[in-house]
């Protein structure tokens, strides 16, 4: 792990500085909280179910909160759950669809490589990655009856909100097993690794207080837990999704140029909340930006300095420049010479890109790009001198490309006007054969 951040200032402790964050809004007790945090180092956990190929930005409040309690001296139990990813946490909706597991085992593997980027495995509070599977899939039926469900009454289980709200419809014995088994990780993370502490998010705090009361129950102890809160947006729509679906931490699945995007076009209205929670910076250097951006909203400067920051820490430094130099290429500030095929390309996908075999002339290309309507259209705009390809204005209304215009001998960038860009994807011609 490469880390250039410091942990908390000597004047915030780290529970005044996670409380200024605004990262905890319930614990089991306060004053215990803060004697964990602050008088020495504890074991913690934190849990990731694997139910997709891959974790999204949903979970990063998860990821870099063990982060900043790691850089504080306290050493990180980073749970992926082989066993309850099998059993899936109830939804309010309706059941969830069980998946295979070796597809499970499969996404476990895919999560855990994931996760290790975000802490340090080496030193005193060195992280460890573990899996519920290793004591779960041990356990006899009879066992886990006798000795977990023992210690769980029915009725609190019912007065769970989830439950409650599935109770008419209908709720599997699978799915209200489910807080027995996660309840059963933290006894089990305590008695093999002294663990003290687990936190996640706030649609999990019964799941994680029935774990604090069932390590009591069974003798051990004592242990504690915070939730953060749940991450909204403020036009309603849900943190971590766009258009094209959910923003993914797996370049695979959501390139490092789409993801430094989505901060990039976070609302004012939210980046002073998502510096605050997933910034290493200090407080001191938050304020300021804070401050700055209410004087100089069109600058975007939290925006900006939150896009790198996290596309650093999530993708690498290489892939946060590659991310930068695009989106001032693609809009003529930068050379479009600079970007890799697969950032370029990225991109363009993110913009629209449109897959031709073979190549109109330009006002063919606006028009097939969906930039303008209609020929009429797209030779006006030319005539206007509001288009341009690969950053070129074209002026004469029936100018032409050839194949020594494209990028990397496949990509052609359109633009109108200063704002408005698509790509064009040449693909190659299927052969064809005579007989």
């Amino acid at each position: 792990m490469t880390d250039s951040s410091p942990p908390p200032t000597v004047r915030d402790s780290l529970t005044e500085d996670l409380r200024w964050r605004g990262l905890i809004q319930d614990s089991t007790g306060p004053d215990e909280l803060r004697a964990l945090l602050d008088d020495g180092a504890t074991t913690f956990y934190v849990g990731f179910d694997p139910t997709a190929a891959s974790l999204h930005v949903g979970h990063l409040m998860q990821v870099v909160t063990a982060r900043r309690l790691q850089l504080a001296g306290h050493r990180p139990l980073l749970l992926v759950g082989g066993a309850t990813g099998q059993i899936g946490d109830p939804k309010e909706s309706a059941e969830r669809s069980l998946n295979p597991p070796e597809v499970v085992a499969g996404w476990v593997g895919r999560i855990r490589d994931q996760l290790s980027p975000f802490v340090s495995y080496t030193g005193d509070n060195a992280a460890q990655l573990v899996n519920n599977l290793d004591w779960t899939a041990e356990m006899s039926v009879v066992e886990f009856l006798r000795d977990v469900g023992k210690h769980f009454p029915v009725n609190k289980m019912l007065a769970r909100e989830v439950v409650k709200a599935r109770l008419e419809s209908g709720i599997s014995f699978t799915e209200f097993s489910y807080q027995l088994i996660q309840a059963n990780d933290f006894y089990e993370l305590h008695r093999r690794h002294d663990c003290r502490l687990q936190f996640g998010g706030s649609d999990q705090w019964g799941n994680i207080t029935a774990g604090v009361d069932y390590v009591r129950r069974r003798g051990a102890g004592p242990v504690e837990a915070f939730v953060t809160p749940l991450v909204t947006k403020a036009d309603g729509t849900k943190f971590g999704k766009t258009e094209g679906g959910a923003v993914w931490l797996d370049p695979e699945l959501t390139s490092s140029y789409a993801f430094y995007q989505f901060w990039l076009n976070a609302d004012d209205r939210d980046v002073a909340r998502y510096l605050r929670y997933f910034s290493f910076r200090s407080r001191e250097e938050i304020e300021q930006l804070e401050k700055e951006t209410a004087e100089r909203p069109a600058a975007r400067l939290a925006q900006r300095a939150l896009a790198e920051e996290l596309t650093t820490l999530v993708h690498g430094e290489r892939e946060m420049a590659q991310a930068v130099a695009a989106s001032q290429a693609l809009f003529g500030r930068g050379s479009l010479d600079e970007l890799t095929p697969e950032t370029l390309r990225a991109a363009l996908t993110e913009a629209g890109l449109v897959h031709l075999t073979e190549l109109p002339d330009v006002a063919g290309l606006l028009k097939e790009s969906g930039l303008v309507s209609s020929m009429k259209e797209a030779r006006r705009v030319i005539a206007e001198g509001g288009a341009y390809v690969n950053n070129n204005r074209i002026t004469e209304v029936d100018a032409t490309v050839t194949p020594e215009d494209l990028l990397h001998g496949r990509h052609l960038v359109l633009r109108r006007g200063k704002k408005s860009f698509a790509g064009v994807e040449l693909l190659d011609q299927p052969s064809t054969s005579r007989v």
